[in-house]
């Protein structure tokens, strides 16, 4: 169902170009190639669709063959190409080889967007090296490895964005999280120095990160968990879709990071300001806002090492309690807009303040 209503919608926008081989060559000309990784779940998912009705073709990385064939379904149901490649990002060699067949395929990489992720909910005390190991090298080096191989294309072209999909936890830490909040952490380092070399360089290629709030998507039904009940986020929670478009909206503006929800803004600035009353407020009250009352299933399955068949789609269980808008997020990407509109308001309390004090004056002199 949810494909079908994608497909409608994507032919009520684009349908005429769905339908025109001359102008879907026309676009093969002149639309620019994205290459989304963790494409067949969850914010990866959302993102390659968004993409595909801006009209951009779409490279989708990820583990999950059976799901990546119906992502692409959705990209080609807007008129775009897709191009499916199941892989491992941590596997860096898999990696630039599916950079050579995209541009060989779709054409010279315009954006590239860093996404895929694993993780385990467990206290640090249970939790076991080779899965530390594991979340570390899927999240945080598989952001590495794709960000390598964009940046051996889009250097030499002198032209390019790279988004890494980041985390309010990439700021503050959170208990039973702390190999993703690591990881995240250390993304955020990592494209950091690499945004100093390329000002450094003068280099036009551009590196920005979005940082997301909780999200209603799939992995906490499918994420490693050494806890009794299962995962889930904390409030409040917001659709991917959210996402999705701060995703493509950071990659084609020119900002060094990109807020997503007023969770996340509260998150980085009280780590800042306030951050050993977060830590007790966190010991107190994230772990039970972290597990659903349903306690967690025996034998369940995880995809930290192999990935969960089937097709998940986008959406987590949380869709009754997600939103599908940030107020945050407009106000973020309507800066310009609300300048104006501040300006214009102190503008007219300013006539406003003149004009009363040129009637008291008048009165006073009659």
């Amino acid at each position: 169902m949810a494909f079908v209503t994608f497909r409608l919608l994507c032919h009520g926008t684009r349908g005429a170009q769905a339908r025109s081989p001359s102008m879907r060559l026309i676009g093969r000309e002149r639309h620019k190639v994205v290459v989304v990784t963790g494409a067949s779940a969850g914010v990866g998912r959302a993102a390659a669709r968004e993409f595909a009705r801006r009209g951009y073709d779409v490279a989708l990385l990820a583990r999950n063959g059976e799901a990546l064939d119906n992502a692409r379904a959705e990209v080609e149901s807007c008129g775009r190409r897709a191009l499916a490649i199941p892989l491992d990002m941590s596997d860096a060699d898999a990696v630039e080889s599916a950079a050579l067949a995209i541009e060989s395929q779709l054409g010279p990489i315009d954006i590239w967007v860093n996404n895929a992720m694993v993780t385990v909910f467990s206290p640090v005390a249970l939790l076991r090296p080779e899965e530390v190991r594991r979340v570390t090298e899927v999240t945080y080096l598989g952001t590495v490895n794709g960000t390598l191989s964009a940046l051996r294309r889009m250097t030499s072209r002198n032209r390019g964005t790279i988004v890494q999909v980041g985390s309010a936890l990439a700021y503050r830490s959170i208990p039973l999280q702390a190999p993703y909040c690591g990881a995240k952490a250390a993304i955020r380092g990592f494209t950091d120095s690499l945004r100093t070399e390329l000002l450094h360089s003068g280099s036009h290629v551009r590196v920005t990160m979005v940082q997301m709030p909780a999200l209603n998507t799939p992995q906490f039904d499918w994420c490693r968990a050494r806890v009794s009940h299962k995962p889930q986020p904390v409030p409040p929670i917001f659709e991917p879709e959210v996402a999705a478009r701060a995703i493509v909206w950071a990659s084609r503006h020119h900002r060094r990071e990109v807020f997503v929800g007023t969770s996340t803004v509260a998150a980085i600035w009280g780590n800042r300001f306030i951050a050993p009353l977060l830590d007790r407020y966190l010991a107190r009250s994230a772990y039970r806002a972290q597990l659903a009352p349903e306690q967690i299933e025996p034998n369940r399955r995880d995809n930290l090492w192999q990935t969960v068949p089937g097709d998940h789609g986008a959406h987590g269980r949380f869709t009754d309690r997600a939103s599908g808008t940030s107020g945050e997020l407009w106000m973020s990407t309507h800066r310009g807009l609300l300048l104006t509109a501040c300006a214009a308001g102190a503008g007219l309390a300013w006539i406003a303040a003149a004009s009363a004090r040129s009637r008291r004056a008048h009165a006073s002199r009659h």
